[in-house]
């Protein structure tokens, strides 16, 4: 199967990042090189992109979309929280710019061996990475009761979590938890039947918080954020595209307190806590996809572009 993955926001992240064409800019999530095969159009002979991924079928895809820019792109198999041993290895030491795409790619959700989806009957996997010797299957029958209702009330916003989990962990002391199927169908048990019909599928939250929990996504996003700032150039820009409320509301906060990260009580005539700004948000309010594009693309409907530029 071929790696698809239409690129969301596209040309606004693009422009977002304000290309210099002897620049050096990072894509921390590389996917199908969508974004970034656009990136490299606009570089000049002494620009250069690194490419960041974790998932060996989204390398294989990268490196044949972006074979004909040659010298210019670098791709890494790794995860972007890795970013500043990636640069340093490469013996850069400051980007121009940097940017994520933090949704899951359609070939990923696609392919149904993944794991990812819940509309085919396939291995319970989930995992980015498939070096990780854990799976979504070894959450989902290893886990207490307890930290899996968590997992899905915080990482899903799934208002039926405890049942969702007391439900699991019922059906596990039967039978270990192997598949998408048999989940989808325990996840269904446990919404009443009239809450199954609004909202979505019933099983889209658990799925979607098994899987930032295997892969430690808002955590990565969290512990990153400061980071790519600091790698950046005076001027130089970070842009990320996220997905749902809880990672836009990480990118929010982190890029609105190194914007301004004094501490000191409101009263204070000056700051003394010595803590000064790295820059400014560029976008006050997250940009969204226009209404054609989520008519040609419905996975884009919930994306919002968040940038932040170096002081």
């Amino acid at each position: 199967m071929i790696f698809e993955h239409k690129s969301v926001l596209l040309e606004e992240t693009i422009d977002s990042l304000d290309i210099k064409p002897d620049g050096i800019y990072v894509d921390g999530t590389l996917g199908g090189g969508g974004h970034a095969s656009q990136v490299c159009r606009r570089l000049g002979d002494g620009g250069r992109l690194i490419g960041i991924d974790q998932d060996q079928d989204a390398i294989e895809a990268a490196s044949e979309r972006l074979s004909e820019f040659g010298g210019k792109v670098t791709i890494v198999r790794e995860n972007y929280q890795k970013i500043k041993q990636i640069l340093h290895d490469l013996g850069i030491e400051k980007a121009d710019g940097i940017y994520l795409d933090l949704g899951v790619s359609s070939y990923q959700l696609d392919t149904a061996k993944r794991g990812f989806t819940y509309r085919e009957d396939a291995p319970l996997d989930m995992r980015m990475d498939v070096r990780n010797p854990v799976t979504a299957a070894d959450i989902v029958n290893e886990y207490e009761e307890m930290e899996l209702y968590r997992i899905i009330r915080d990482y899903g916003e799934e208002k039926f979590a405890k049942n969702i989990a007391k439900h699991m962990v019922q059906a596990r002391q039967e039978k270990r938890i192997e598949t998408t199927g048999q989940l989808t169908e325990i996840i269904k048990a446990a919404i009443p039947m009239k809450m199954r019909a609004t909202g979505g599928h019933p099983a889209k939250r658990t799925f979607q918080a098994l899987r930032i929990e295997l892969n430690h996504e808002l955590d990565v996003l969290s512990d990153s954020i400061d980071t790519m700032i600091d790698l950046l150039k005076p001027g130089g820009r970070l842009s990320i595209i996220t997905f749902h409320s809880l990672e836009d509301r990480i990118v929010k906060n982190r890029f609105r307190q190194n914007e301004n990260p004094c501490i000191c009580p409101a009263g204070f005539p000056v700051c003394v806590c010595g803590r000064s700004s790295k820059g400014k948000v560029i976008t006050r309010k997250p940009i969204i996809p226009s209404q054609r594009e989520i008519e040609e693309n419905k996975r884009a409907k919930s994306s919002k572009l968040r940038v932040f530029q170096r002081g």
